[in-house]
């Protein structure tokens, strides 16, 4: 995710402070990855410095003085851009545990475990991630019912896996 955008996307409903910002963004999108202050800081230094915020009031308080940020026409111009840009699919060509299967054949482990031990793991998280898709509103049911879907494609690659490990082994150890 683009922190620069998401940040942009909520300045555009009137100016915020960072601390508003930090806020917004963990209500709205950081349930599981709440941003640093740091981050929301360092963040809006660079948007300032490529002319996509301004400086829209000081206010002096009990601590260091807080900056409210506001979009410019150029920060608009660029969310809607990022927003039109389709983002490209993950195909997943390198996976770590397609690497740790073909290493368990070359050193002469059993491949079957560390599949059956990720089958456990994945089904692990799929009760969680249902769990709170149940209590959850609806935007919690919906990054669930993502989460859930590639956990769901990682099973089904687990078990085709699991069906040519013979084959498998053959080519790798040729």
């Amino acid at each position: 995710m683009s922190i620069g955008h998401t940040l942009l996307g909520l300045l555009e409903s009137g100016p915020r402070h960072g601390y508003d910002l930090k806020r917004a963004f963990d209500e709205k999108f950081g349930h599981d990855r709440p941003l640093h202050y740091g981050q929301v800081y360092s963040t809006m230094s660079r948007l300032l410095k490529n002319g996509l915020v301004e400086v829209d009031g000081i206010e002096a308080g009990g601590g260091p003085e807080r900056k409210r940020y506001a979009i410019t026409d150029a920060g608009i111009t660029d969310v809607e851009r990022w927003l039109a840009t389709p983002e490209p699919p993950e195909p997943y060509l390198q996976s770590t545990l397609y690497t740790k299967v073909v290493l368990a054949l070359l050193t002469h482990r059993e491949a079957a475990d560390i599949l059956d031990t990720q089958r456990s793991e994945h089904l692990r998280m799929m009760r969680i991630l249902t769990d709170r898709k149940r209590k959850g509103d609806l935007a919690d049911q919906l990054i669930c019912d993502h989460a859930l879907f590639h956990l769901e494609a990682d099973l089904r690659w687990l078990e085709l896996t699991a069906a040519r490990l013979d084959k498998l082994a053959e080519v790798v150890t040729k």
